[in-house]
């Protein structure tokens, strides 16, 4: 049902996870249209933290918001604070937002950010969920903004080694990020022109790909450039992980497979290799064209399903249309590269420039 009332209404709105091109587009968007609607916007700072104790929070109105959609980051700041791992964190979200005299909150972020909303919900709070991940693996949209930038990052970022790889005969690994889906690298490496594509959906043969640079090596090519997922694996092997604790999620930092592959491969090709880790590049700078009209558009789905009391739903983008769909539609499964696509993408292996 629509909110109504005679007092003054109000929304609230956060970015928790790490930050995505196309963030500040969507604040833009709720607060615009949240404002032409009747409402007050208040912006909570660092994710779920801002509605802990000691959390900050500030008003956004059309001034602080006119010209934020084609920068990067999130003016709100972000962290993966769970508030269900903090002592007492869901009454302190609940009467901080009571506090705040919050009529709702929208939540923008990812799996881990879209579970605590999903679940908050369940226990009565009137909330709305807009997805956000470079990764592009939240099920329930088609699409996830930040996705489009980071792709055209390590393209460009795959393109432009092809000049050093060559000029001294070399093995490059882009190490690219993507825990449990591919989607960025199977898009970069076809844009970038690499010669070779890891995804975690798919374990790798070393044998298969010391075979294809061999086989490159026979025809004159001196350079291969190998696009991998930070969690590809190895068929004997595990996924590479750094050393550290896990974040509040449960989830551990990958990184180290560039490093890894290009020992492995100089050693079994007899060939010069170096690894190349994007890593946060992929997430910075300023969103593509693509992005601010997709996170403007979700900003505002999100702000109309609070005006029509639509609560426990998220904004996904199906074909060319904003549409809604239940919250646990976006946390409940995981989109990954169907087989179909990676079969498509693999003919292009080894193949000459």
């Amino acid at each position: 049902m629509t909110i109504t009332g005679s007092k003054k209404k109000q929304i609230a709105v956060l970015t928790g996870g790490g930050d995505a091109p196309g963030l500040n587009a969507v604040i833009r968007g709720i607060t615009v249209k949240a404002i032409s609607l009747g409402y007050d916007v208040i912006g909570l700072k660092q994710g779920w933290a801002g509605l802990l104790e000691n959390g900050e929070s500030n008003p956004l109105d059309l001034d602080q918001v006119a010209s934020i959609h084609v920068t990067g980051g999130t003016i709100l700041g972000t962290s993966r604070t769970n508030p269900y791992k903090v002592d007492n964190g869901v009454e302190q979200v609940k009467a901080n937002l009571k506090r705040l005299k919050c009529d709702a909150l929208i939540a923008i972020g990812g799996e881990d950010t879209l579970g605590v909303a999903n679940k908050l919900f369940k226990e009565g709070v009137n909330i709305v969920g807009v997805p956000k991940t470079i990764d592009n693996d939240l099920s329930g949209t088609d699409y996830t903004f930040g996705f489009d930038t980071a792709v055209n990052i390590a393209a460009k970022a795959i393109r432009d080694l092809h000049t050093t790889a060559e000029s001294h005969r070399r093995i490059m690994v882009v190490e690219i990020m993507g825990r449990h889906a591919g989607w960025i690298t199977i898009h970069a490496s076809i844009a970038g022109g690499a010669h070779i594509t890891l995804l975690p959906e798919e374990k790798f043969d070393i044998k298969e790909i010391t075979k294809i640079i061999k086989q490159r090596q026979t025809k004159g090519k001196h350079h291969t450039i190998i696009a991998a997922s930070e969690g590809a694996i190895p068929k004997e092997g595990d996924m590479v992980l750094q050393a550290g604790e896990k974040d509040a999620f449960g989830h551990v930092r990958l990184g180290g497979l560039g490093e890894r592959l290009a020992k492995e491969l100089e050693k079994e090709c007899g060939q010069e290799a170096r690894y190349v880790v994007l890593g946060h590049l992929q997430r910075s700078g300023a969103p593509s064209a693509f992005d601010v009209v997709l996170g403007t558009r979700l900003g505002v789905k999100a702000t109309e399903l609070v005006d029509q009391g639509k609560f426990g739903r998220m904004a996904a983008l199906k074909g060319t249309e904003i549409v809604d769909v239940d919250l646990n539609k976006a946390v409940g499964t995981l989109k990954i590269v169907p087989k179909e696509f990676i079969a498509e993408e693999k003919i292009f292996w080894g193949i000459d420039d």
